[in-house]
C-alpha cells in the first residue's frame, strides 16, 4: 500500500545525505519534499503540514552525534512522528464479560461481513467461543454470506430468518450466546450506500440495546480521504471505539490510515489485507512507520512463524534430519507450513531492506506450485526414497507435473544438497553455525 509514499520519503532524505549537519536550509528543502509526498499519498493537507512543521521543529532541535548522520537523523524523527500520527501504541480490543459483545459498523461495500468472519477466526485462536450474529437485514444474500463464513473459520453464526429488526435480534443472539456458552458475540450490521439519518438512528438503537465492548468501524482504504470523511460522520453519531482498515493491498495511497487517527482520535486496531480468513493483523503504529519507511518489520515476521509453527511437527522433522531421513513429504510439509504464513511478497517485504528491492517485481503466491507439483507427481515410495529416482522415473514426473526434465533435475540436485547440508549440521558441535541452505525451487 505505502510503496509510493516510501520511495518519495526515501527520495526526500537524500537531501540530507553527505551533509554534515541539519541546517534550516537543508531541512526546510527535506520538509518540504516529505510534505509534498504525504499530499501526493492523500493525506489532509492540514495534517500533512502539522507533521511537517513537527519533524521540522524537532529536526532543528537536535545535536547531530557524530556517529549519526543527518539522513539518519531524519529518519528516526520521521519514523517517530509517523508513529505518533498512526496512533503512538497498539490498542487492545476490549473482551471483559460474558459475553462480551464487539458490534461491526460501515459504509456497504467496506468488507464488514468478511471482517466479522476473519476476527471470529481470529479471536478463536485465542481461546475463545465465538458466536456470529446476521444484523444484516437489508442486503441480499448477507447472511448466507456470513454463514459460509461462519462455515469457513468453524464458528456458529446465529441468524433469525424473515426477522427484520435487527435490535431484537441483536438482544435475542446475546440470550442465545449465554445460554451455548458462547463467551463473544460479534453482530454484523447493515450497510448503505452512504451515510444517511435512518441507518445511523438503526445502528444507535442496536447500539443502546446491547451496550457493547467496542463498537469497530469498518473502512475500506481505497477510498483514501472518503474513508476519513465517513469515519468522522459515523463518529459524531455513533462514537466508535476502533478503527479497522481493510483492502490494504489494493492500489491505494494510504491517506486514510495515516489520516484517521488525527480526525477521528479513536486507534486503528485491525487491518485487513485480502480475501482470505487469515488475512488480518492487530495494528502496531511503530511498525508500520518502519515498513513505510523501508525499515522492515521482523517482529511481525516472526510472530506470523510463531503462529504457523506446529512443536509437534517441528520436533518430529527434526528426528528424521538427525538419522537423515528427511524426504520429499517432509519438505511438502515445510512448503505448506510457509504457505500459512501469508502472502509470500508481503512477508519479504517485512525483511529489512527487501521490501524495496521487490517493490517492482512480480512475486505471485502460486511461486511454489511448479515444485509442489513435481513432488506429488512423484510415487509414496518414491518422495520416501528420493535415492531410487533415476532417468526414467524422472521423465515420468516431468511428464506427470507439466514441468520439463531440466526442473526435475534442478530440484532433485538442490533436494541432494538441502539433505548434505542437513547430514553435515548433525555432525557439528553445539554452538557451531550452519553453513548457507540452497534456494529450492527458484526459478
Amino acid at each position: 500500500m505505502f510503496d509510493n509514499l516510501s520511495s518519495k520519503l526515501e527520495k526526500a532524505f537524500k537531501t540530507l545525505k553527505g551533509q554534515g549537519s541539519i541546517s534550516e536550509i537543508n531541512v526546510a528543502e527535506t520538509v518540504k519534499d516529505i510534505r509534498r509526498a504525504l499530499i501526493d499519498a492523500d493525506v489532509n493537507y492540514k495534517i500533512a503540514k502539522d507533521f511537517t512543521n513537527r519533524v521540522k521543529d524537532e529536526a532543528l532541535g537536535q545535536n547531530v552525534l557524530t556517529s549519526v548522520s543527518p539522513g539518519q537523523l531524519m529518519t528516526k524523527i520521521v519514523s517517530d512522528e509517523l508513529t505518533d500520527l498512526l496512533g503512538g501504541k497498539t490498542e487492545e480490543v476490549n473482551l471483559s464479560g460474558s459475553p462480551a459483545v464487539i458490534l461491526i459498523a460501515g459504509l456497504q461495500g467496506s468488507g464488514k461481513t468478511t471482517f466479522s468472519g476473519k476476527f471470529a477466526r481470529y479471536i478463536k485462536s485465542k481461546g475463545r467461543n465465538p458466536l456470529l450474529v446476521a444484523g444484516d437485514v437489508y442486503r441480499p444474500a448477507a447472511i448466507d454470506q456470513l454463514k459460509v463464513l461462519g462455515e469457513q473459520v468453524e464458528v456458529a453464526v446465529y441468524a433469525e430468518e424473515g426477522n427484520k429488526n435487527p435490535v431484537d435480534i441483536a438482544k435475542n443472539a446475546i440470550k442465545y450466546a449465554k445460554q451455548h456458552q458462547h463467551n463473544l458475540v460479534i453482530i454484523d450490521t447493515a450497510g448503505r450506500l452512504s451515510v444517511d439519518e435512518a441507518m445511523m438512528k438503526e445502528i444507535g438503537d442496536v447500539k443502546k440495546a446491547v451496550n457493547p465492548n467496542e463498537i469497530l468501524f469498518v473502512v475500506d482504504s481505497m477510498t483514501g480521504q472518503d474513508a476519513v470523511n465517513t469515519a468522522k460522520a459515523f463518529n459524531d453519531v455513533l462514537d466508535f471505539s476502533g478503527v479497522v482498515l481493510t483492502k490494504l493491498d489494493g492500489d491505494t495511497r494510504g491517506g486514510a490510515a495515516l489520516s484517521i487517527k488525527s480526525v477521528v482520535n479513536k486507534p486503528i486496531k485491525f487491518v485487513s489485507n485480502g480475501e482470505k480468513m487469515d488475512a488480518l493483523s492487530v495494528f502496531h503504529p511503530d511498525r508500520m512507520a518502519n515498513r513505510i519507511l523501508g525499515m522492515g518489520d521482523i517482529v511481525s515476521l516472526v510472530e506470523k512463524a510463531q503462529d504457523s509453527y506446529d512443536q509437534e511437527e517441528a520436533e518430529r522433522i527434526q528426528r528424521k534430519i538427525r538419522k537423515n531421513q528427511f524426504n520429499f513429504d517432509d519438505f511438502l510439509k515445510q512448503l505448506e507450513q510457509i504457505k500459512k504464513m501469508g502472502n509470500i511478497k508481503d512477508l519479504m517485504g517485512m525483511i529489512p531492506g527487501v521490501g524495496k528491492a521487490i517493490k517492482d517485481v512480480d512475486i505471485s503466491d502460486d511461486s511454489f506450485k511448479g515444485v509442489e507439483a513435481i513432488i506429488k507427481s512423484m510415487t509414496v515410495q518414491e518422495r520416501e526414497n528420493p535415492e531410487i529416482i533415476d532417468g526414467s522415473r524422472r521423465k515420468r514426473i516431468a511428464n506427470g507435473s507439466g514441468n520439463s526434465i531440466t526442473e526435475v533435475n534442478k530440484l532433485m540436485k538442490q533436494f541432494d544438497e538441502m539433505r548434505k547440508m542437513m547430514k553435515s549440521f548433525n555432525k557439528m558441535k553445539p554452538g557451531r553455525r550452519m553453513p548457507n541452505m540452497p534456494k529450492l525451487g527458484r526459478r
